[in-house]
């Protein structure tokens, strides 16, 4: 039976919506996870389930499938005669039947029948499955007729399932980076990030100035980050903001939500934990000085494989106060010319955060999870995991946010000195000046002076 089965949640109310499109046979389940801005809660039937032998339609090869193209990673594919993207396409281990799930954007308002062709074992089925499909793509029922045979196919990733010796223990996920210029909040959140024991950074890229392209180069070669293209203004007029008054259009925030989804199935099985987060956000712990210390203390204390919540900290960036006399900020300045020729926030300068309020005390938090453990992610937290997420303990972690104020009219005697940050930042000084000069953005005359630091 192959169905489309929808959640009423709305996703500009900060609640992800999801469809569920699957074909199945005896052997196989072939589902797809549809994402909306516009959407139109129903379910449709629109094929029986048969315990026939498959449908052989034509030879293919394992490259190709027959005239089929394989697309290159990030690119979409337009469903013929439907508003229907396809994103990527992953093998699901971890239900009772095979599966493969395409993460897919779909016109709400829009009823299409699909079809499903699967290229396995070098030959091309429609609709019905096999154990080990290496190539998918949707068409419509209602453009099959006219339909070319040259389609462009998604590869099926994740072909096998790995429960240790993960690639990465750490991975997070930013998403989506548009008209970004931030350089130095950047590279102060890549070092931080690796401080804390992060060893892969994954970036949902739209736009960007040339500065942050330089840097993303830079960690691309280093081996940290990889750059996901993230674009769908060829298909789609795209929000600029997560509310419709913040930025009309027909897909929500770039397509943030297809992102997270891309990115949970992508590093299933690559990286033992993920963290969903911006760079303005940072996960600290209190008590010990990196992830991997902290993450045995959750897990003892509210259980393993869960999604663990961290309670979002607004420290101001408009705000810029000394610490106490008894805290000392780094001598970054001490590098020719400093930071303040390099564009963007210094996260050292804003240790100074809004006061929790009732109103937004559980909003806005970010996650740490095992990506085996989640189905459908959202902005902030899950829709559907298999055990659940619990609240962490400020006074074991807390999330710390260098962002515009949530709480304006506040001033300044009303903020609250936290310097958490300050016992990371003699290391943290000296790995950033050390990526800004050899990225370029320090002139070359500060390499003395950064030799002179590196000995202190």
């Amino acid at each position: 039976m192959c169905a489309m089965c929808s959640n009423h949640q709305q996703l500009f109310q900060l609640k992800t919506l999801r469809k569920l499109m699957y074909c199945s046979t005896v052997i196989t389940v072939l589902s797809l996870i549809l994402l909306f801005f516009n959407y139109r809660v129903d379910w449709i039937k629109f094929y029986k389930a048969t315990s026939e032998p498959q449908i052989f339609v034509q030879p293919a090869v394992p490259q190709q499938c027959g005239q089929g193209q394989i697309v290159p990673q990030g690119q979409k594919v337009a469903v013929n005669k439907t508003k229907t993207l396809l994103m990527s396409a992953y093998q699901e281990h971890r239900t009772g039947r095979k599966e493969v799930r395409v993460i897919a954007v779909v016109l709400r308002s829009e009823t299409v029948a699909y079809r499903c062709l699967l290229c396995c074992h070098d030959q091309l089925y429609i609709s019905e499955g096999c154990e080990t499909p290496s190539y998918i793509t949707v068409t419509s029922a209602a453009a099959d007729s006219e339909d070319k045979p040259d389609k462009e196919f998604l590869k099926v990733n994740n072909q096998k399932a790995i429960s240790d010796s993960f690639p990465y223990n750490f991975t997070v996920c930013l998403s989506t980076m548009f008209d970004f210029t931030n350089v130095l909040q950047l590279v102060q959140g890549l070092e931080m990030l690796q401080l804390l024991g992060v060893n892969r950074v994954v970036i949902y890229k739209t736009s960007n100035s040339p500065e942050i392209k330089h840097v993303l180069d830079y960690y691309t070669q280093k081996g940290l980050v990889e750059v996901i293209p993230w674009s769908m203004s060829r298909f789609l007029n795209v929000s600029r903001g997560w509310l419709p008054e913040h930025g009309p259009g027909d897909l929500h925030y770039f397509g943030q939500i297809p992102a997270l989804n891309d990115f949970i199935y992508r590093y299933m099985y690559q990286s033992r934990y993920v963290a969903l987060q911006d760079i303005d956000e940072l996960i600290l712990p209190q008590s010990v000085n990196s992830w991997s210390e902290l993450l045995p203390l959750l897990e003892k204390k509210y259980g393993a494989d869960k999604c663990y919540m961290f309670e979002n900290n607004v420290f101001p960036n408009t705000i810029t106060l000394p610490p106490p006399t008894s805290e000392t900020l780094p001598p970054q300045s001490r590098c020719c010319p400093g930071w303040q020729n390099v564009s963007g926030v210094n996260i050292l300068a804003h240790l100074y955060q809004e006061p929790i309020i009732k109103e937004t005390h559980y909003s806005n938090f970010k996650i740490i999870v095992n990506p085996r453990a989640v189905f459908i992610p959202k902005v902030h937290g899950l829709l559907d995991s298999l055990h659940g997420c619990s609240w962490v303990d400020r006074n074991i972690a807390r999330m710390y946010h260098t962002r515009a104020p949530k709480q304006p009219n506040l001033t300044p005697d009303q903020l609250i000195y936290d310097g958490r940050l300050l016992s990371y930042s003699a290391q943290l000084t000296l790995t950033v000046n050390t990526v800004l000069m050899e990225s370029g953005l320090l002139p070359e005359d500060c390499v003395c002076v950064l030799e002179q630091e590196a000995k202190l």
